[in-house]
């Protein structure tokens, strides 16, 4: 995994249209912008808690998480059961989604892959939860 911290966040407003875009047969779309929208402010909540991890293998493919996808990563929330978060099991790093009932797990979201069960005597420290994940269209 490559971890990446932001860098001086600066305020770079976007355009952002209103109308939807059509993921079937498609409408036409109105010429104007409705408003902006800064990418930063949309995807970094908290600068000195956010990092960003470059996604590999396809563990969690059914989880839309893909390889080089771009993970945001938010290290001051609390994961909870459910979250997709990035963790260490015994030193070694991973992605996979947290679940704490009815026994706590880091659970693969590919069929293919068996959830990692954690016990009392491995150490699992968790560095954050998933809140964005990036994708190149290309």
């Amino acid at each position: 995994m490559q971890f990446f911290t932001p860098t001086d966040l600066r305020h770079v407003a976007l355009p952002m249209f209103s109308d939807l875009v059509q993921c079937g047969f498609p409408s036409p779309a109105q010429d104007y912008v409705e408003s902006r929208i800064d990418l930063n402010e949309l995807l970094v909540r908290h600068p000195s808690a956010t990092y960003f991890v470059k996604a590999t293998g396809d563990s969690m493919r059914d989880a839309g998480i893909g390889e080089g996808d771009l993970l945001v990563v938010d290290s001051s929330r609390k994961a909870g059961h459910g979250d997709i978060v990035i963790a260490a099991v015994d030193g070694e790093f991973t992605v996979k989604r947290l679940l704490l009932h009815p026994a706590v797990m880091l659970k693969p979201e590919n069929s293919v892959y068996k959830p990692i069960m954690i016990g009392s005597e491995d150490n699992l420290e968790v560095f954050g939860v998933v809140t964005y994940i990036v994708k190149s269209a290309g």
